[in-house]
């Protein structure tokens, strides 16, 4: 049997992060002396008005556009869904055509089935086995009716960053609308929506050392959207409600210490990424990187990022990916299952899918994904344990070849 170790290392940064010790301390006021509804005319509320102005402009800062641009949210879910729910509901009958990709994330693969039950048609465009969109197969979607265009910025499964000042560039000459979900690139890649060229750009705090529940949509100025939710004035007309403060507030910090630690961040994780990769390539037999390929760089000469820094996709074959979950949990390693399903479920992955892995394939995956306190010692560690708990896996599998079965 195993015996767990008592250092535990985290490999899953892409479905959350811990809360910055300095967010923290910028929260705690706003759960404490600091209690008032933003929309309060008081000095309770004028106070917390200038900290939720204060946080708007700390996000604004981090993607390079205005304050008054930025809605915040309940979350990227939340995000996603106005913007696209919100800009195909606001065009008129005569445009109802929107285009997303296969892999995107299911805020806005959802949002889409639903807007085909109200009678709008969705175009679904495939990507690559290295996990990108063709702009030429945005172009060639495109109809008179198109609204919108909604295609991810970086992957949260395999990490690939899309061509999106392209595609928005397409969208723009066609007079379409162009959204993107940003929220695993927020905070781990330089983002500047005026480079990009969005209309609108989702991200979530959660995902950068910032607390769960809130998030913002940057809405480009002269944009209309028809809100989703209804009731009080809140985040002007698009987003009714009282403001989480404490959220927003700890939202604005994270953005603000992301600016300052950024540029760091990128080559540092890129080589802990690079070593995981390298390092199980050498170690395991039958296993790959889904996706880019080993080695493919994190920006390219002229600048345009093509992976986030931090996440690698790897497939073990003969393995079932949730038993290796497993297995390295109770060894003191957390990362994530590359299939969505549950225990004995034949799904998986549909980002996996969509690039082409076989359903075997994307069942016996795993994502790691790299943060902040994350140190070489631990991907030595990681390496030094993987190869035997897939070795035992394989031997007790009946998919593993005879041949392929070490003693």
């Amino acid at each position: 049997m195993p015996v767990e170790r008592t250092m535990r290392s985290y490999f899953d940064h892409n479905a959350t992060t811990p809360v910055a010790p300095e967010v923290l301390d910028a929260m705690l006021p706003y759960l404490r002396e600091e209690y008032g509804n933003a929309s309060s005319i008081h000095r309770f509320g004028q106070r917390a008005r200038a900290a939720v102005e204060r946080a708007r402009a700390q996000v604004a800062s981090l993607i390079h556009c205005e304050p008054s641009e930025i809605i915040f949210t309940a979350g990227g879910t939340e995000a996603d869904n106005l913007a696209v729910l919100g800009a195909a509901r606001a065009g008129s009958n005569a445009r109802k055509h929107v285009i997303t990709s296969a892999f995107e994330h299911p805020a806005v693969l959802y949002s889409c089935r639903a807007l085909e039950k109200e009678g709008v048609a969705v175009t679904y465009l495939p990507v690559g086995s290295q996990g990108y969109v063709d702009p030429d197969d945005v172009r060639r979607a495109l109809r008179p009716e198109t609204v919108l265009v909604t295609i991810m910025h970086a992957n949260n499964e395999i990490g690939t960053v899309q061509p999106i000042e392209e595609i928005a560039r397409i969208a723009r000459e066609a007079g379409v609308l162009c959204h993107t979900d940003a929220v695993q690139s927020t905070a781990k890649i330089p983002l500047d929506v005026r480079s990009l060229g969005v209309d609108m750009l989702s991200l979530s705090a959660h995902k950068f050392y910032g607390p769960k529940g809130v998030g913002a949509l940057y809405l480009r100025k002269g944009v209309s959207l028809q809100p989703v939710l209804f009731g009080g004035h809140g985040e002007h007309d698009p987003r009714p409600g009282t403001e989480n403060v404490p959220g927003i507030v700890g939202l604005g910090a994270a953005a603000q210490l992301a600016g300052e630690i950024l540029q760091a961040e990128i080559p540092r994780l890129s080589e802990l990424r690079d070593r995981i990769e390298n390092g199980v390539l050498q170690k395991i037999e039958a296993s790959g990187v889904n996706g880019p390929s080993k080695g493919s760089p994190v920006a390219r000469p002229d600048g345009r990022y093509l992976r986030v820094p931090n996440t690698t996709n790897l497939h073990f074959d003969y393995v079932e990916g949730e038993s290796l979950l497993i297995s390295l949990d109770l060894q003191g390693i957390a990362c994530s299952t590359g299939s969505a399903c549950s225990s004995g479920s034949t799904s998986a992955s549909h980002v996996l899918l969509a690039i082409g892995l076989s359903v075997q394939r994307a069942r016996g995956s795993l994502r790691f994904s790299l943060g902040r306190q994350n140190t070489s010692e631990e991907i030595d560690v990681l390496l030094q344990t993987l190869p035997a708990v897939v070795e035992r896996l394989r031997a007790l599998s009946p998919e593993t070849p005879v041949g392929a079965r070490k003693s």
